[in-house]
């Protein structure tokens, strides 16, 4: 497979797109050659022989755009030409390259899982030939270009941190943007009813605040853990970790939680694959999650904003042995090694946008 990446950056310390690397990593043991066509690049450690990196970044967006058309378009004149396009998380990035790849028959590929569905995502799937989305519940748009592969989880990296830990407060982390639909007011509500109710936890948020409206709720969150007896010892909010940090952040945990509301489409947070890579139990509203986090010893899922569910079934995993705490990690583990490594998804991507007969 000869395949063209469009994508934001490589950057190994940026705070939501560092898995980039992993996906570059994966899709070069996929590939003759992996074209990477990006608009910025930071550090990172070095690529694949087999992966080239173009950077069409400007001060300007039209000469973004110029120098944009003018790499890609270099790109797919070059023999032999490339099988497929294939645009990550950008509509725009694919809408840019169908009038350069479609007369060469290129095809043009689109991976996306974001709740946000406007005009140019819609016009993205109209150009396509095929859209790539962790589940089709996870892509905001009903089509039947979209196939569900799984997320990109690097599961070497996140490995399980050993036996289950039954002794002090429970340590629960929530990772993530400081946005409104993340339901970390639900968290602080679930905690406060766990202390009222005799229990006792411990919760770490780790995010970034990437828009005004995240600086504000931010603000708000201080506030209420700052008014609330129960929760100001409890809870601590601090910036995001690097992203080699990350696994040992989650293996300093007992469980993750995922408050996450309905915004229109599912969108599945790439942390709890993360986290069960890690055997640890995640409690999570997103109902794309029913499969994933079903038929285990404990019960991990609770209906979004409901802060009393949240409540009694973190008293209940308090209240559970290790034994039962090992076994839903190392089953959790299992379902992401099978179905959401970096491997498996690369492999999907490759088979889907390869030319008949190629890989």
């Amino acid at each position: 497979m000869r395949l063209v990446l469009l994508t934001q950056t490589l950057d190994a310390q940026h705070p939501a797109l560092a898995q980039t690397l992993d996906l570059v990593e994966a899709l070069s043991e996929r590939s003759e050659e992996l074209v990477v066509l990006c608009q910025s690049v930071g550090s990172h450690a070095p690529l694949p022989a087999n992966v080239r990196v173009r950077v069409f970044g400007a001060r300007a967006r039209l000469g973004r755009g110029l120098r944009f058309a003018r790499l890609l378009a270099e790109e797919l004149r070059r023999r032999p030409r490339a099988d497929a396009v294939l645009a990550h998380m950008v509509p725009l990035y694919l809408v840019l390259a169908a009038p350069l790849a479609k007369p060469l028959g290129v095809r043009l590929a689109l991976w996306y899982t974001h709740w946000r569905a406007g005009g140019l995502l819609r016009l993205a799937v109209r150009l396509a030939d095929v859209v790539l989305s962790v589940d089709r519940r996870s892509f905001p748009l009903d089509s039947p270009k979209v196939r569900g592969i799984g997320h990109a989880i690097d599961v070497d990296s996140f490995t399980p941190r050993g036996r289950a830990r039954d002794d002090g407060p429970l340590r629960l982390l929530a990772v993530g943007r400081t946005a409104r639909w993340k339901g970390y007011d639900t968290m602080l509500e679930a905690l406060e009813l766990v202390v009222a109710r005799g229990g006792d936890a411990q919760l770490e948020i780790r995010g970034p605040q990437l828009t005004d409206d995240e600086h504000e709720h931010r603000r708000e969150l201080d506030a209420t853990v700052a008014a609330s007896p129960a929760l100001r010892d409890r809870v601590r909010i601090e910036p995001p970790l690097p992203r080699d940090d990350l696994p040992g952040l989650l293996a300093g945990a007992d469980a993750l939680l995922s408050a996450t509301q309905p915004r229109g489409s599912e969108t599945l947070d790439k942390v709890v694959y993360e986290a069960a890579a890690c055997g640890l139990a995640v409690f999570a509203s997103n109902s794309a999650l029913e499969e994933f986090l079903g038929s285990l010893p404990l019960e991990l899922r609770f209906p979004p904003r409901d802060a009393d569910s949240l409540a009694r079934l973190l008293l209940a995993f308090a209240d559970s042995t290790p034994e039962e705490r090992s076994k839903v990690g190392s089953e959790l583990r299992r379902r992401v090694v099978d179905g959401h490594s970096v491997q498996s998804w690369a492999a999907q991507v490759a088979a889907t946008v390869s030319k008949p007969g190629r890989e």
